[in-house]
């Protein structure tokens, strides 16, 4: 796909747990799967790490759906299942503020060697944005 054509799409940021996510997207990678080029895989070590502020700003500055694949109860960190799912439901909160909808952020527990539902995941959100449309045109529309 041209990079032109990759710009005209809403973009999607998988931010992957190495122990979960980002092993099934290398999963995928290796059995050479197709998934939407205006994916964004960014490996991660825990998503709690990451503050509610840091979604806001990705979709200030143009990411359109963020997918955060996490390693769910199995994850090697005490903190992750719960942790992510509390700080998800902070950052829905903080969208509704921005009126940012909150189908742009998925949560989904991947594993290891889950090609298909991390192709799903894609696929979904993909599919959802085609139908949202880019987020700026959203945070652009009168209160």
């Amino acid at each position: 796909m041209a990079e032109n054509d990759r710009t005209k799409q809403p973009k999607i940021l998988v931010l992957a747990t190495l122990a979960g996510g980002y092993a099934g997207a290398d999963s995928a990678g290796q059995a050479h799967a197709d998934y939407p080029a205006n994916t964004y895989v960014l490996p991660v070590m825990c998503p709690v790490m990451f503050p509610p502020q840091f979604f806001l700003r990705a979709f200030t500055r143009g990411i359109d759906g963020i997918i955060v694949m996490y390693s769910g109860t199995d994850s090697p960190y005490n903190v992750e299942a719960d942790g992510t799912a509390a700080l998800i439901d902070r950052t829905y909160s903080l969208m509704k503020e921005h009126r940012i909808d909150t189908r742009r952020l998925r949560l989904a527990a991947i594993c290891t060697v889950c090609v298909k539902p991390f192709l799903k995941e894609v696929t979904q959100m993909a599919e959802l944005l085609k139908g949202l449309g880019f987020v700026k045109d959203e945070l652009a529309a009168p209160a």
